[in-house]
């Protein structure tokens, strides 16, 4: 299945919209509030709040704008909708073995979703794209900060 630039499990875009709507409906609602006292209070160039409140509108705004670059860029893909759930694409928790038969559980998500403590690796990582398209028993080589690794696929399976 082909994906565009930012693939999306329903679950992350529904977080990361979540956040959104977070910043935009509560924080930034209640730091404008906080300017506009502050504002009131005279001399700007002195006063904490205020330059404290800027900076953190500032920052709330940087954060808006990126997520709504996000969302506006997703392709939102259900993991149960894989044509071929033979193979390891979007979504797939992969099962993978080295060398010395120490097992790997990973599942391939959206950049904006990865991670890795919770086995959830980005899309776009050397990991995911050395998985791509695999099947059980294919074994895939990965390059690695610490060196080559090479992995046999054990099971892939779509919740």
């Amino acid at each position: 299945m082909q994906t565009r630039s930012n693939p999306i499990t329903p679950a992350g875009y529904a977080a990361m919209k979540a956040r959104y709507d977070h910043l935009l409906g509560k924080e930034r609602p209640e730091i404008v509030e906080i300017v506009s006292w502050a504002a009131g209070n005279g001399d700007r160039s002195e006063n904490g709040d205020y330059l404290y409140g800027r900076k953190k509108m500032r920052e709330i705004d940087r954060e808006l704008a990126h997520l709504a670059r996000r969302m506006k860029a997703a392709q939102v893909i259900a993991p149960t909708d894989q044509p071929d759930k033979s193979k390891a694409f979007f979504g797939a928790r992969v099962t993978m073995a080295d060398e010395n038969d120490n097992e790997k559980t990973v599942t391939l998500v959206g950049d904006d979703e990865q991670d890795a403590g919770k086995g959830r690796i980005g899309w776009s990582s050397p990991l995911a794209r050395a998985l791509r398209g695999a099947s059980v028993g294919d074994l895939r080589t990965v390059r690695l900060p610490s060196g080559v690794k090479e992995w046999e696929v054990v099971a892939i399976d779509y919740d």
